[in-house]
């Protein structure tokens, strides 16, 4: 019975060693320069992007305005969607192509067309969601919503609360979707002094992937099966008793 037992587990842990992570991938990509600090770098605007648009004192030119006492809300709908062909609808304005322009060029655009109705407008422009997907092991798993251009990967995982225990911090993933092209790179975080890693930078659209230790599942079985072995030891010692 002693050998039937064991010869079960070892099967058991056999199959387990054969559980891959969808999420891990053992082969490393360094495209590291890709993903360094830009204090140049401005968010482009897509097609399919929330735009608000605040006109200071002309809530009938605004969209979600930051002034107004509702302000700019994508839960109800207080925004304007870039369409396929990378245009808006601009109250009063009417159709103004957006795709690829930043926003302060956005803004000046807007301005110099108000500035036939209006003496020095003031605009603000807010895209509503910029956001970074962040998978894998950490706390919480998400989509976030930021504010800013620049997002520090530390300040990202702080976000969903920090790594979980079977993180693996020298495959984390990074991919970013450029034009027609996806670039991705690994960043080993177990490299306190690796100045590049620590200055990696996050843009909005950025999909982090932070893999598992590749003894989770080997854990996660194990912590099955000797309860399963324990029990199945006890019905032998009682069969053999009776």
């Amino acid at each position: 019975m002693k050998s039937l037992i064991t010869f079960f587990l070892i099967t058991l842990l056999f199959c387990s060693c054969k559980t891959q992570n969808l999420l891990v991938s053992d082969a490393k990509v360094s495209d590291n320069d890709s993903f360094l600090s830009d204090p140049n770098y401005q968010y482009k605007i897509r097609k399919d992007d929330k735009i608000s648009i605040s006109v200071w004192g002309e809530d009938n030119l605004s969209v979600g305005s930051v002034y107004g006492i509702y302000n700019s809300n994508e839960v109800y709908g207080k925004w304007l969607m870039v369409d396929a062909n990378g245009t808006i609808e601009i109250p009063k304005i009417g159709a103004m192509s957006v795709l690829d322009k930043t926003v302060p060029e956005l803004k000046e655009m807007i301005k110099n067309e108000l500035k036939k109705w209006l003496i020095n407008p003031i605009v603000d422009i807010k895209v509503l969601n910029k956001e970074i997907i962040v998978l894998g092991e950490v706390r919480n798993p998400n989509t976030v919503a930021i504010d800013k251009d620049h997002v520090s990967l530390l300040e990202m995982i702080s976000k969903t609360g920090g790594f979980e225990f079977y993180a693996n911090l020298k495959l984390i993933k990074i991919l970013r979707q450029e034009g027609e092209n996806v670039r991705v790179t690994n960043i080993d975080l177990t490299l306190g002094d690796n100045i590049v890693n620590s200055n990696i930078q996050l843009r909005p659209g950025d999909i982090v992937i932070v893999p598992s230790k590749k003894n989770k599942e080997f854990d996660k079985r194990i912590a099955t099966i000797i309860p399963l072995a324990t029990t199945i030891s006890a019905a032998a010692i009682i069969k053999g008793i009776l």
